[in-house]
């Protein structure tokens, strides 16, 4: 065991897998074992391990200009193409960037931009934000007060009453349904539900709702259709701003550039990483409208600055790398290509429905998830993580990466690049898994 504290480990299993490389979707342990990586790493390596047109950009502009910060008026060329990049590729009018490291940061950001827009405005106690119950928006202060996953707030004592965080239920049909509820009654509750939250609140201290178009590390959740309409329609008529969180879901996961286009979500605000570089370097995107910044760049002049920027804000080698991946992206038609696949995928998935653990099969784009349950007919829930990380394991076993969620659901989210001959190899792996993890539960009288 080195010296090192792990991030989001349990710190007495930590070293169970050394990575020594990458190749297209494929990572190999230090033994030399291959496994697909069914997870992009972290959800981020949506072009895979290895891609020479990256690894050259990269060369190029540490040869060229290794480091600029861009305080004080100072910038560099590439900084100011992928601004230009992503203000004319986002759903938001008018759209103005600001790059950070992570999608922590960047939702951090947004925060802070939220407080500073409401002085700006003359609407000072305007700075509320409603987040919902599974959502997941970083583990910085802010940002992980805005999430919703209890292990992401156990013993931190995070400041959700000074950050002025409210929460409204999730989007998750099959847990969260009442006892004959119709899918259309259920959005229609959860829409209700949000509008009574803002009422009781006050309107006019509430800023923004953030949301991510699909949950992720919340079990990647699907709304039902029409979610998204009914939300927006009471965010609208409270005047409240919709905040994207697309670090997950932007860049063609869901089979197009955004989540929001496939959701018809109508954001003033948004935070990107994750497939902006592909996770070849870090960065990120805090996109805000431009009555937004025009409304806090007034007074930032007045004072002679705008007090917030991170030394590795536009870091050169992570714009280079970022601009190069989308212009990959659209070049070789990856967001086309990830709504053809993620169609195959989701075909490939829904075949586990009928498996005696599966009670829920959830897909959309190059994203899914099974839910394993006790009892099929009740669904109900295994205790604690236990089976969905057998299950994981299991997967690993058998050369393929998922990742075990709260509530035993266990994650797929595979590389854009990957084939049908990849997503038949992901299902074939995950099939002898989930039989294993079959014949776990049943040696172990967990079952129904």
């Amino acid at each position: 065991m080195t010296a090192m504290i792990y991030p989001t480990t349990n710190p007495e299993a930590t070293e169970v897998m050394v990575v020594a490389r990458g190749e297209g979707p494929y990572i190999y342990d230090e033994t030399g074992k291959q496994y697909l990586e069914g997870m992009a790493g972290l959800w981020c390596t949506s072009l895979g391990y290895g891609n020479e047109e990256i690894i050259e950009t990269a060369r190029r502009q540490m040869e060229e200009l290794s480091f600029s910060h861009m305080f004080g008026g100072k910038t560099h060329p590439s900084a100011i193409e992928l601004a230009d990049k992503l203000a004319a590729m986002t759903p938001i009018d008018d759209a103005r960037v600001f790059l950070g490291a992570s999608g922590s940061d960047a939702n951090d950001t947004l925060v802070k931009l939220i407080r500073y827009h409401a002085v700006a405005t003359g609407q000072p106690q305007r700075v509320k934000i409603i987040a919902r119950e599974k959502g997941y928006h970083g583990v910085t202060l802010a940002s992980a007060a805005l999430t919703g996953l209890p292990p992401n707030h156990a013993h931190f004592q995070l400041p959700f009453d000074a950050l002025g965080v409210l929460r409204t239920g999730a989007p998750h049909y099959y847990r969260c349904a009442e006892e004959g509820e119709s899918e259309a009654d259920f959005v229609a509750r959860r829409a209700n539900e949000l509008e009574q939250l803002i009422l009781a609140e006050g309107p006019e201290t509430i800023a923004a709702m953030i949301a991510e178009p699909v949950n992720g590390a919340g079990g990647v959740i699907i709304p039902p259709a029409g979610y998204f309409e009914a939300i927006q329609a009471v965010l609208d008529r409270y005047g409240i701003l919709l905040w994207d969180d697309e670090v997950i879901c932007g860049f063609g996961r869901l089979g197009a550039a955004f989540g929001a286009e496939k959701l018809n979500m109508k954001p003033k605000m948004m935070a990107c990483a994750k497939a902006l570089t592909s996770a070849y370097v870090p960065l990120s995107a805090a996109i805000v409208s431009g009555d937004i910044a025009d409304a806090i760049a007034g007074p930032a002049a007045e004072m002679g600055v705008f007090g917030h920027g991170y030394t590795y804000s536009g870091h050169p080698l992570g714009c280079a790398v970022a601009s190069k991946v989308l212009d990959i992206y659209v070049r070789d038609g990856l967001f086309e290509h990830a709504a053809v696949i993620g169609d195959y995928m989701a075909t490939g998935l829904s075949k586990f429905a009928d498996h005696p653990l599966v009670g829920e099969v959830s897909a959309m784009g190059m994203l899914g998830a099974l839910e394993l349950v006790a009892d099929k007919n009740t669904k109900r829930p295994f205790d604690g993580m236990k089976v969905g990380q057998f299950c994981a394991k299991a997967a690993e076993t058998n050369g393929l990466i998922i990742r075990p969620l709260g509530g035993n659901r266990v994650a797929l989210c595979p590389p854009l690049i990957i084939q049908k001959a990849h997503v038949d190899e992901i299902m074939d792996k995950l099939g002898r898994a989930l039989d294993s993890t079959l014949d776990f539960v049943t040696t172990e009288g967990l079952a129904a």
